[in-house]
């Protein structure tokens, strides 16, 4: 088994010197790409990778549910999130799910090679101009007695909702996730109640506005 030292997937939207780095890679036999998350953990299983980059916004499974995964599986295995979103919840989530580092999408071009450097020196990486002002955050509400904000909903109805919004039924959602359809249709009835929606296409709206699918 050949063990590749970088996992990439769903680079789409990088600067062109970030993508040619990953390219570049790949044609070395330093990397190897997966369109999607599932296909990442599946590739990570294969491959047992030192460096996985995770974009957030992935069909299947988000970057942040394939860094969950991949944390459980394979520790020693660092992580980077891609991102196009900065943002304080996905930040604090993406620690939570075991990432080393958080780089913007549009500063790939002067940050990816750096963050890879560090996540490999087990150290952490932040894209530059948000460490202040997270840092800042995260005191003033430890501060005021508050905790780092909560997801609205679960791991699994997480899953579930990007697979809907991806246009899945519930039966395909059942043998993706190996539970039973009435197990899903109970999990998107939660979810229409939880999160006070209609129908398949508000859970839709509500998926983008919340990054687990792309527009």
């Amino acid at each position: 088994m050949m063990n590749w030292p970088i996992l990439y997937a769903r680079s789409r939207g990088l600067p062109a010197a970030a993508a040619a780095l990953l390219v570049t890679a790949a044609l070395l036999g330093a990397a190897v790409a997966a369109g999607d998350g599932a296909k990442a953990i599946e590739l990570a299983r294969e491959h047992r990778p030192d460096l996985a980059i995770l974009d957030i916004a992935m069909p299947r499974l988000t970057g942040l549910q394939a860094a969950r995964e991949l944390s459980r599986l394979l520790p020693d295995t660092r992580i980077l999130i891609l991102t196009m979103y900065d943002n304080e919840q996905y930040f604090f989530e993406a620690l939570k799910c075991g990432a080393s580092g958080y780089v913007l999408k549009s500063v790939a071009d002067r940050d990816l090679l750096e963050a890879c450097r560090a996540a490999m020196r087990d150290e952490p990486f932040l894209y530059p101009g948000a460490v202040t002002a997270l840092i800042r955050n995260y005191l003033d509400r430890v501060r005021q007695g508050d905790s780092v904000p909560e997801k609205a909903v679960t791991v699994r109805e997480e899953e579930i909702l990007k697979l809907v919004a991806e246009g899945h039924s519930s039966k395909e959602i059942a043998d993706l996730l190996v539970i039973s359809a009435k197990t899903v249709e109970r999990h998107r009835a939660n979810l229409l109640q939880k999160l006070g929606l209609k129908d398949r296409v508000e859970l839709t709206r509500y998926a983008i506005r919340a990054g687990l699918i792309e527009p």
